[in-house]
C-alpha cells in the first residue's frame, strides 16, 4: 500500500465541482464522481476536511451586488448555498460508504452540527470526512479564506486547492497558448503575481502560518491522490 506524505488535509473545492455541464445547479452525477475521487484518498487512511464554495448556486458579489443588494446579505446567501453543496456532497459520500459529518459556521442544528474545532478533529481521527459549510460565518470573506482558516484550526498538513486548471501559470493559459506553468512559488511571489486561484487574504493567512498550498486540477486523473502521496503535481506554494 502507498504511504501518504500528508496524513491530514484540507481540501478546498469550488462549487463548480458539483455543477451540471452548463455550470449551474447541483448535478447528482458530478457529486458521485467527486465522491469517488475523495474515497480514493480516504482509502489511504488520510484524514480529510473539505470546504466547498457555492459558485454553482450563488456568487454574492457577482449575482447580488450589481443589482444593488447589500454585500452582507449577498454574502450570507452565499454561505447558505455552501451548506446546500455540503449536504449534497455528504449524501454522495455516504452512498459510497464513507462516514461523513457536516459542520456549519452558522448554526442550523436540524441540518448539521455547529462547527467546533475539537469535534471536527475528533471526527477525522475516527475516520470520518468532515465537510465545513457556511464559510467563516461572516460576510466579506471568501470560502478560500474560510479554507485557510480551517486548515490552520484543524492542524492540517497541507491545503489542497482543487480547481479546473493544473497549477499556477505566468499568464492566463486560456488566452495565451504559450503560458508557462510554475511548479513552485513562495507566498510573496504568489501575492506579487496576483495569483487568481486564491485570494490575497487566504494567501496571507497561509503565509503567516506557513501552511503549504497545492494548486491542482481536480479533474486530472488521480491528481489529488498523487498530491497526497507526495508526487509532483500542480503548483506548490510554500515558504
Amino acid at each position: 500500500m502507498s504511504i501518504p506524505k500528508y496524513r491530514r488535509i484540507l481540501l478546498k473545492l469550488g462549487g463548480e465541482a458539483l455543477a451540471t455541464p452548463e455550470g449551474r445547479g447541483i448535478d447528482p452525477h458530478a457529486a458521485n464522481v467527486l465522491a469517488e475521487k475523495i474515497k480514493l484518498i480516504r482509502d489511504l487512511d488520510v484524514q480529510i476536511a473539505i470546504v466547498i464554495g457555492a459558485g454553482n448556486l450563488w456568487r454574492g458579489m457577482k449575482d447580488g451586488a450589481p443589482h444593488g443588494m447589500e454585500r452582507a446579505t449577498a454574502d450570507h446567501m452565499g454561505m447558505l448555498a455552501t451548506v446546500m453543496n455540503s449536504l449534497a456532497l455528504a449524501d454522495a459520500l455516504t452512498r459510497h460508504g464513507i462516514v461523513t459529518r457536516v459542520q456549519t459556521a452558522i448554526e442550523m442544528k436540524a441540518l448539521a452540527e455547529p462547527y467546533i474545532r475539537l469535534r471536527a478533529i475528533r471526527h477525522m481521527e475516527k475516520g470520518r470526512v468532515v465537510i465545513l459549510g457556511a464559510g467563516t460565518g461572516n460576510p466579506y470573506f471568501t470560502t478560500d479564506t474560510a479554507a485557510a482558516l480551517r486548515a490552520m484550526e484543524i492542524d492540517a498538513e497541507v491545503l489542497i486547492k482543487a480547481t479546473k486548471v493544473d497549477g499556477v501559470y505566468d499568464s492566463d493559459p486560456l488566452t495565451n497558448p504559450n503560458a508557462h506553468k510554475i511548479d513552485q512559488l513562495t507566498y510573496i511571489e504568489a501575492l506579487n503575481r496576483g495569483v487568481r486561484v486564491m485570494d490575497s487574504t487566504a494567501l496571507t493567512l497561509c503565509m503567516e502560518n506557513q501552511m503549504p498550498i497545492i494548486v491542482l486540477n481536480l479533474w486530472e486523473d488521480d491528481s489529488v491522490r498523487r498530491a497526497v502521496l507526495g508526487q509532483k503535481v500542480g503548483t506548490l506554494i510554500c515558504p
